[in-house]
């Protein structure tokens, strides 16, 4: 986007803008007010809808689907079915896309994750799996790249960044509950006795459903499961712009796609081994017509789904939809700047739960109002 302005890994481990350095002058400050025009941390408009069908919890969708890849190694490498990486593979064979940007282990410095080009089948397997840590995907993004695999919110800042171009890229993107800094990743490793320096490989899901956090030094592996090193550790070390996240579910991409988790009777998920399972929502005409022809092509497969069992089993984006007006007003009355939402019916979502909005502004306001005696800013 622009030659003064990148993103960087902070001494925090989270991936922050920085301003060249002498930087200055006019072009300079229209290039800062042209980043915080695209940037979803400074604000966020819900996508037009394309139908009238809508979910309070998961936005506007054109279909929704339970799916997995039919390539059985696909389906195993991938985090939950594969379908992000049986679709990439799919864009790219068939010269829908010449290439498809997206995250992956960086080859050099396995602890880190960095933007990757595929344009073959092995690239994208090579890709993946979910990758809990920072890495600025769009960083570099050439005009070859008909394609992005990204965080909710890269697909929402790509959209308003490319919102003059005659066809903005296909945009796939993943239930999203937030990026732990690097740090954590950091810690989990020398937790489980391997140096991070030395580490020769590293994946934090896939491999199985929903896999373990697996890292190597060349002489020895470690693993710990998927609850434990998201649950009790990298989970816990989240950004705060993460947590006040309207968009957990890719609302701005032509599919989005998250986990088909079993549940227990309460709805909440269960971390036992199996094969994957997605469920996945095609949003736009578009990503409906490219769902069907790969499953068509026998790429992926596709089952009857509603949203309404898809939103049983995932009790932090349900939750996060329904409290999060009153979550920003008590960080507003205690003197906090948030982002700018708008058109993701928040205020209704807050007003339709009176008691858990009560309790959860009551609690919001308390911590907030701690963090400001403590000198905090986030």
């Amino acid at each position: 986007m622009s030659s003064r302005i990148s993103v960087e890994l902070d001494g925090e481990g989270w991936m922050r803008p920085v301003v060249a350095e002498g930087a200055a002058g006019g072009e300079a400050r229209d290039e800062a007010r042209r980043f915080r025009a695209v940037c979803p941390g400074v604000r966020l408009d819900a996508p037009a809808p394309e139908t009238s069908e809508a979910h309070p919890t998961f936005g506007r969708f054109v279909s929704a689907w339970r799916g997995q890849a039919v390539d059985s190694e696909t389906r195993a490498a991938g985090s939950s079915a594969g379908v992000l990486t049986a679709l990439s593979t799919y864009l790219v064979e068939t010269g829908r896309a010449r290439a498809v940007r997206g995250a992956a282990m960086d080859s050099s410095a396995p602890t880190r994750t960095v933007p990757v080009t595929i344009t073959t089948r092995a690239e994208a397997l090579a890709a993946s799996g979910s990758r809990y840590a920072p890495v600025a995907t769009l960083s570099g993004l050439g005009p070859e790249a008909d394609a992005v695999v990204g965080k909710p919110c890269e697909i929402s800042a790509l959209r308003r960044l490319r919102a003059g171009d005659a066809e903005q890229p296909i945009a796939l993107s993943f239930f999203c509950a937030g990026t732990p800094s690097q740090r954590a990743t950091r810690s989990l490793i020398t937790q489980l006795g391997v140096e991070p320096d030395e580490a020769t490989s590293l994946r934090y899901r896939g491999n199985g459903w929903p896999g373990e956090f697996t890292v190597t030094d060349g002489t020895r592996t470690a693993a710990v499961s998927y609850d434990d090193s998201w649950g009790k550790h990298l989970g816990r070390d989240l950004q705060w712009r993460c947590k006040i996240c309207p968009d957990g579910t890719g609302e701005d991409a032509d599919i989005a796609v998250g986990d088909f988790w079993k549940a227990d009777d309460k709805g909440y998920p269960l971390f036992d081994d199996a094969a994957g399972e997605s469920v996945v929502i095609a949003r736009t005409r578009r990503g409906h017509e490219l769902l069907m022809a790969a499953a068509e092509a026998g790429v992926v497969a596709l089952g009857a789904v509603t949203l309404d069992e898809v939103d049983r089993i995932q009790p932090l984006q349900r939750a996060r939809k329904r409290t999060l007006a009153v979550r920003l007003l008590a960080r507003t009355l205690t003197f906090k700047r948030v982002p700018t939402y708008r058109g993701y019916g928040l205020t209704a979502r807050a007003v339709s739960f009176p008691r858990l909005s009560a309790k959860t502004f009551a609690g919001t306001l308390v911590r907030s109002w701690r963090d400001r005696v403590k000198g905090r800013t986030t």
